[in-house]
């Protein structure tokens, strides 16, 4: 069969390399499979059936430094969550049985328990006996909190067949940046990382599990992973399998390319997602390090997990290349000798499509000889094997990606790039205003000027930021009128300051620190912020020193006044996120680095403050909702739908004041232009799409997931009434911020223009890519308790 395009020049700064155990883990597999009853008399698999798998090839790969006993465990693990793809599958999703999976799924969290003195029910299928052994076996080694980030993990991947199940499906080919969100989500490479800190008993310390840098190096190495199947299976997908979800298709149909530059694109967004990995362990880990005192042995266990998973990668495209399942010939893959290899092992598949099941997520399936080949690049002590070198070629892997580098910090700022060009929005909400609209737009600006903003702080260069004339052409009561329609007067005067705070810190941000790269009076900045806002009492325990500080203090007192002080830590942790992710846009700008579209988009909902918003939102939910429906997966994508659709219309009304008066480079159109080398219009076109993507996704999982969230929990017709309510907010909150850019005067050019008579410091504010509309708080919640 003719390959539809050849394999891309990968970059593989790292040899694969193949454990030692491998047979030993073969034969314990399979002993243990057969012990569990998943072998012969389960109907499932047959003895023929495991051996062609060959999930300890698999494993060997992967992790090729781990002992015996842990390999062997590992492996078990692999072999436990095929089986249980290939049991759900034959038991409920041929019959179409939701209800009956549903209780299967309920089920199997009883065999995670956090302490293991707590009893587990007695197992009734494999799947359920596989899962209460491994977790037997397992986490005696591990910490409590490793034990629930695993199982939580692990929930979620199972939990995928369910909504599968539920058969929703747009059924149609998504866009190239939303596809990575949608990848990630169901492909199995997240759930692997956590087996990764077992097999290199290196486990994260809790004080970092969730920070930024190590959310990034699981959410990197997912992007490789799965994006690297896409270009191995793209012709088994698309040509036997009909499949709309693959990385490849998707770029072929949203840049109108050939397969073959669809292909070239997709290993460039590979290679700038292990690029992204290699710049936080050698740029974010240090300082993380340092910022949580972690003590030397902790630095040393996040390193080698970070290890761990550079040999997960290498592992994973070497079976890729050796698998008979997958195109894997000629091009580049042929010139590296490598080709001729693939019909000499077992089969294998890593990861296959997003709408797909379990099995085409990660499962090895081939009728091939599980005989072990060599690994193609003999490991060596003295071969050069870290993180961004090249243990195999390091000059043509230097050659071959120094061009993709080196266009990531290659922006000029303040290109001229003439008036934003505005395509047809789309927007099926309508807005409604308030009718206390006039009041509150002279109320917020009199606020403004008892905090000091509309003045430069003493002292402070570049803090002029703001005077009474710029306030009132960002009309921020406006704003507010549209996403609260039926806020009474005190609550719109809060609901516009909040506005006015949060945009005024953006724009302050930048001015103050940005252009003197003072990021360390930015750090000191942001913890008198966090300061200010107690937990344990809405009262500030520092004295405010400035304009920000003052208005910060004031609208903490009278937000979180009402809170319980468990509302308050959740309140105060969403301001903390937009706050330090501003850093993290300073750090980038140092740097005039333009950030990739994967690590733009999720940052861009923290700058944009979208985890605050949704707080604010959900403050007087907590009696009445079961906060576990906030953490499930289809109410995550309707607030990521939203919050994503509001960011990137800000991206395309703010690209000429962002790029050309600003030197920004943190803007959605800007990011798409530079990773796809494509012009304006292009970048536009794509960006709008986004848009008009994440609206429908929002209006989909509204009508069609919402609905089965609510029967899965039972919720009673109050709490069923209190979710619609919050849509509805969402709803008006999309339309009001529509209807805010399209009527302030923010962005226009001729304002713009006029900034220019005075520095360009001075040319009015300087935001970091994000709206007036930051915070844009549905703000029934911002004074409920």
């Amino acid at each position: 069969m003719t390959q539809p395009f050849e394999l891309p020049s990968f970059y593989t700064p790292y040899p694969a390399r193949l454990n030692p155990h491998l047979e030993e883990a073969r034969k314990h597999s399979k002993t243990w499979a057969r012990s569990m009853g998943m072998l012969e008399g389960s109907g499932i698999w047959e003895e023929r059936d495991l051996d062609a798998h060959d999930y300890a090839l698999l494993c060997s790969y992967t992790h090729p430094d781990a002992p015996e006993p842990a390999l062997s465990l590992v492996t078990d693990w692999y072999v436990w969550v095929f089986f249980f793809d290939d049991h759900f599958l034959e038991r409920f999703k041929r019959t179409l049985d939701r209800e009956g999976g549903k209780e299967y799924l309920d089920r199997l969290p009883a065999f995670m328990p956090m302490d293991l003195s707590t009893p587990m029910p007695e197992p009734t299928n494999p799947v359920e006996a596989g899962l209460a052994d491994l977790w037997t076996r397992t986490v005696p080694h591990m910490s409590m909190d490793w034990r629930a980030r695993f199982a939580e993990a692990t929930e979620h991947l199972l939990n995928e067949s369910l909504w599968e199940l539920s058969n929703i499906n747009i059924h149609r080919v998504p866009n190239p940046v939303e596809y990575i969100e949608m990848r990630r989500k169901v492909g199995g490479a997240p759930w692997s990382a956590g087996l990764v800190e077992f097999a290199t008993s290196a486990e994260v310390p809790a004080a970092v599990a969730d920070s930024r840098p190590l959310r990034v190096l699981k959410d990197t190495f997912s992007d490789a992973v799965h994006l690297r199947n896409d270009l191995f299976s793209y012709q088994r997908e698309t040509e036997d399998e009909g499949e709309l979800s693959n990385g490849v298709l998707v770029l072929e149909t949203f840049l109108n390319c050939t397969t073959q530059e669809a292909a070239d694109a997709v290993n460039e967004l590979i290679t700038s997602r292990l690029q992204q990995f290699e710049n936080t362990v050698l740029g974010e880990l240090p300082a993380l390090f340092v910022e949580k005192g972690l003590d030397p042995r902790s630095c040393a266990d996040v390193l080698a997990y970070a290890k761990g998973l550079q040999d997960w990668q290498s592992g994973g495209h070497e079976w890729h290349m050796r698998s008979s399942r997958y195109m894997n010939g000629g091009g580049a893959a042929a010139e590296a000798g490598l080709g001729a290899a693939a019909g000499t092992a077992s089969g294998a598949q890593l990861s296959s499509s997003p709408p797909s099941s379990l099995s085409s997520s990660l499962s090895p399936t081939s009728s091939e000889s599980s005989s072990p080949p060599e690994s193609s690049v003999p490991w060596s002590p003295f071969a050069l094997s870290g993180l961004g070198t090249s243990a195999a070629d390091l000059k043509t892997a230097l050659a071959r990606d120094f061009g993709q580098r080196l266009r990531s910090h290659s922006h000029v700022p303040y290109t001229k790039v003439g008036p934003s060009q505005i395509p047809d929005i789309y927007m099926p909400f309508t807005t409604t205003l308030s009718p206390h609209l006039d009041a509150s737009r002279r109320n917020v600006i009199a606020w403004a000027h008892r905090m000091g903003m509309l003045q430069p702080q003493p002292g402070v260069p570049f803090s002029g930021v703001w005077d009474e004339p710029s306030m009132a052409r960002y009309d921020f009561a406006l704003c507010a009128a549209g996403l609260h329609p039926d806020a009474g007067p005190e609550q719109l005067d809060l609901d516009s300051e909040w506005l006015a705070w949060g945009t005024y810190a953006d724009d302050y941000y930048p001015a103050v620190f940005g252009r003197t790269r003072a990021l360390a009076a930015a750090k000191e900045c942001t913890a008198r912020l966090l300061e200010l806002m107690t937990v344990d009492s809405s009262a500030p325990t520092i004295e405010p020193a400035n304009a920000l500080e003052r208005g910060l203090a004031d609208l903490w007192t009278r937000t979180a006044g009402p809170m319980t002080p468990e509302a308050r830590v959740t309140f105060r942790a969403t301001i903390e996120k937009m706050l330090t992710s501003w850093l993290w846009e300073l750090e980038n700008q140092a740097l005039n680095r333009i950030p990739d579209p994967v690590d733009y988009i999720e940052m861009r909902r923290a700058t944009f403050g979208s985890d605050l918003t949704m707080a604010l939102s959900r403050i007087g939910h907590g009696r009445q909702v079961p906060p576990e429906i906030y953490r499930t997966g289809p109410m995550r994508s309707l607030e990521n739908a939203a919050a994503d659709y509001a960011c990137l219309l800000n991206d395309v009304f703010s690209y000429q004041k962002e790029i050309e008066y600003e030197g920004e480079v943190h803007n959605g159109i800007l990011v798409v232009q530079n990773f796809f080398d494509c012009d304006y219009p292009t970048a536009l076109t794509i960006i709008h799409d986004l848009m008009t993507s994440r609206m429908h996704e929002f209006q989909h999982v509204a009508a069609n997931e919402l609905p089965i969230v609510y029967d899965d929990f039972k919720l009673s017709e109050d709490a069923r009434a209190v979710l619609a309510g919050y849509v509805k907010e969402l709803e008006n909150w999309m339309a009001g911020i529509l209807t805010w850019h399209q009527d302030c005067r923010r962005y226009r050019e001729e304002y713009l223009s006029h900034g220019l008579t005075a520095p360009i410091w001075l040319a009015g504010p300087t935001g970091l890519g994000t709206s007036a509309a930051r915070l844009l708080p549905p703000v029934p919640s911002l004074s409920a308790g």
